[in-house]
């Protein structure tokens, strides 16, 4: 139960992700801004949750040791991942949504989202890259403890994490991406199940060899 619970938790956020992804503006203009804005307000919450798949397998004090050294650097690459991420939503999402909304009749809104979008972009990318990392230091956290079972999981975390680079959430292919990030957290939290998931399952399989 503790296992499956686990699985639902990590592929919510980007489940809902790719659900929002499929009704997300393909452009920023004048008739999608109030669109491009609002969806951007709702998903603010939503971004940073992306790291959950992440924290859930490594749930547990870290030793003293490589594994350990390396789930302190997986924590630290979600917070950045969330933080910058987050940066992207609030100035190419909001701001640029706001900016081209109440943008004088008549101005183009290019010069008006421009700036932000370089700015946006900049910081998703950077969040990006910084999930990506932290990826690969799950990988290392992991391996000693659950051995190969992790790797499907992970190959399709870094696949998805390289196309979350430059996708967002934009159909078709943001949207695959988000359903990547889901199929891989559930295997990783399926491989890596928690301590308290794995007692149970010990426990359950020692009383029926009784």
């Amino acid at each position: 139960m503790s296992t499956l619970r686990n699985i639902i938790l990590v592929i919510a956020a980007p489940l809902i992700l790719a659900a929002a992804g499929l009704t997300h503006p393909s452009g920023l203009s004048r008739t999608t801004a109030a669109h491009w804005a609002d969806m951007h307000i709702m998903l603010l919450p939503v971004f940073p949750l992306l790291a959950v798949g992440l924290l859930v397998p490594l749930w547990r004090r870290p030793g003293r040791d490589l594994a350990g050294f390396a789930t302190v650097v997986a924590w630290v690459g979600s917070f950045v991942y969330a933080a910058f991420y987050t940066g992207l939503d609030a100035v190419a999402g909001i701001g640029a949504g706001t900016a081209v909304e109440h943008a004088a009749a008549g101005a183009s809104p290019g010069p008006l989202k421009r700036p932000l979008y370089d700015v946006g972009e900049a910081l998703g990318q950077a969040g990006a890259y910084a999930l990506i990392c932290a990826v690969v230091a799950t990988t290392v956290a992991l391996f000693p403890r659950h051995g190969a079972r992790i790797l499907p999981g992970i190959a399709v975390l870094l696949v998805s994490g390289w196309s979350f680079v430059d996708s967002h959430i934009f159909w078709p292919r943001g949207v695959w991406t988000m359903v990547g990030f889901a199929l891989g957290f559930a295997l990783l939290a399926w491989a890596a199940p928690s301590p308290k998931a794995q007692r149970f399952a010990s426990t359950a399989t020692d009383r029926a060899h009784r």
